[in-house]
């Protein structure tokens, strides 16, 4: 993976078996990118949105992760994540999306794996082009053409900020309807001095 992209997901396969049993059509959209066809804006977004500490942790937020347990502790219920963009990029390519404390063991164990032998700017590559931006659409360059008939290197900082808020629920969200969302995200990308 450090140097070759990988062909397909545990997501993507996930996906593909989901609508042959509910019979219906399926296409996958995916066109792998290097980072520098990927716009400045839109990695600055997906960071800012998923993972602000992205280049400071070894692949778990502690920071993040105690944050989330004080409020979930404080409003009696579960909430919100703190997975990480590498702990995210695990998931995709081999564990799919079940919840389960047995997947949560085996990014556990592989998470460490990832960060030793990949940079982090490989990290976020893979990532980029593999997490799915809608229904059947995986990667940067896919999402910004399906969204916005775009190459992925020439997304402005708006559009950017509205794809990211839809990470959380691609088959749900549009980008057209992540208004407070997306303006979030580009308030965190002006404290983050981007």
């Amino acid at each position: 993976m450090r140097w070759i992209d990988p062909p397909t997901t545990a997501v993507q396969i996930e996906r593909r078996i989901a609508a042959w049993q509910a019979k219906h059509p399926y296409r996958k959209r995916s066109v792998p990118v290097p980072m520098a066809e990927i716009s400045l804006n839109l990695q600055h977004a997906v960071v800012a949105a998923e993972d602000a500490r992205f280049y400071q942790h070894h692949g778990f937020d502690w920071i993040q992760v105690q944050k989330v347990v004080e409020t979930d502790l404080a409003r009696h219920r579960l909430g919100r994540g703190a997975s990480t963009i590498t702990q995210q990029l695990v998931k995709n390519l081999f564990l799919g999306t079940e919840r389960s404390i047995i997947r949560k063991g085996v990014e556990f164990t592989l998470v460490p794996v990832m960060e030793a032998l990949l940079p982090k700017k490989r990290i976020l590559e893979l990532y980029l082009n593999v997490i799915e931006w809608g229904p059947g659409v995986y990667g940067a360059q896919a999402a910004c053409e399906f969204w916005y008939h775009v190459p992925a290197a020439k997304l402005g900082r708006e559009e950017s900020a509205r794809l990211a808020a839809i990470i959380p629920n691609p088959l749900k969200r549009t980008p057209s309807r992540e208004n407070e969302y997306s303006v979030d995200i580009l308030e965190r990308l002006r404290q983050m001095g981007w």
